[in-house]
């Protein structure tokens, strides 16, 4: 493969759009130590970028946000050699200025998931990665500066409250969550990000924008079909805003990944077990990580 080659996770409908674009495209099937991805890794050109893309809920939308195999998904893009991650998902606002069909470059992290494994490392040792910055400043600058090119509203920064689902906030906890200083309510960004930092990869994600989260009340009258399609609608304007910033990313001349960043050394000072304890297999199998 490429010197570089760019991860990619996203829905049904980003990845839709994306194989469009996509050229000398074929599928493939990884085996991981944490069981097997959401489905077929995607791997292809777009421009001239090496890219491998999985939809994160699989093949027709089958998976759950806390059914989604993030640990496998995240270990095979690391196996087929990707340093750079760029994720989309969608959210809803709870920030005003926030409106539906935007795009956001998240910079932090609120976690609120309590059922999915957060790490790769449980039973292997104490590791402790520094997550202070969750995403990777590099790699979002380099998405900020693309969006100047497409013609789409993309805000810098933001915070993102992951919670478990699948049901969606009462209004009291959208309150809550927005009197936390949450800029946006998702349900896949985590542990997805962790992952990516446990595997030394730079991690950003472009959230989706689809409606203004149960917090802002609908207008009287207002008839569920109706806002179920409007919120449909909003979305999928977001998904095209969001496939135009990344083919403009993947066009860039700069590269994505550079070994010199912080997040490709996360592991450095990370483990405190001694490694004489280490059980010798589960170490092998875990080198993916530690490259």
């Amino acid at each position: 493969m490429a010197e570089e080659l760019i991860g990619i996770i996203g829905g049904t409908g980003l990845g839709d759009e994306l194989a469009k674009l996509i050229t000398d495209a074929k599928n493939e099937d990884v085996r991981t130590p944490f069981g097997r991805p959401s489905g077929p890794v995607l791997v292809g050109k777009i421009g001239e970028k090496q890219i491998a893309f999985i939809n994160r809920h699989g093949p027709g939308h089958v998976l759950g946000p806390s059914e989604v195999p993030y640990a496998a998904n995240i270990f095979a893009l690391k196996k087929l050699g990707a340093r750079a991650v760029i994720a989309s998902g969608a959210v809803g606002s709870l920030n005003e200025d926030i409106a539906p069909k935007d795009l956001v470059v998240a910079d932090q992290f609120i976690d609120k998931i309590y059922k999915r494994e957060s790490s790769f490392f449980t039973g292997f040792g104490a590791v402790h990665c520094e997550l202070a910055q969750p995403t990777c400043s590099r790699l979002r600058k380099a998405i900020l500066t693309s969006a100047k090119t497409v013609d789409a509203k993309v805000h810098d920064g933001g915070t993102y409250v992951c919670m478990e689902g699948p049901q969606f906030s009462t209004r009291a906890e959208s309150l809550m969550h927005k009197g936390w200083g949450g800029d946006l309510i998702g349900m896949t960004a985590l542990p997805e990000a962790k992952l990516a930092r446990e595997a030394q990869m730079c991690y950003a994600l472009i959230a989706l924008v689809s409606d203004y989260d149960c917090w802002k009340q609908h207008s009287p009258g207002t008839k569920k079909q109706d806002l179920l399609q409007e919120i449909i609608a909003n979305l999928q304007a977001a998904t095209n805003n969001a496939v135009q910033l990344i083919k403009a990313v993947l066009q860039t001349a700069e590269p994505l990944c550079s070994d010199d960043c912080p997040c490709r050394k996360s592991l450095e000072l990370a483990v405190w077990t001694n490694p004489e304890k280490f059980d010798p297999a589960k170490r092998k199998s875990l080198d993916v990580l530690f490259e």
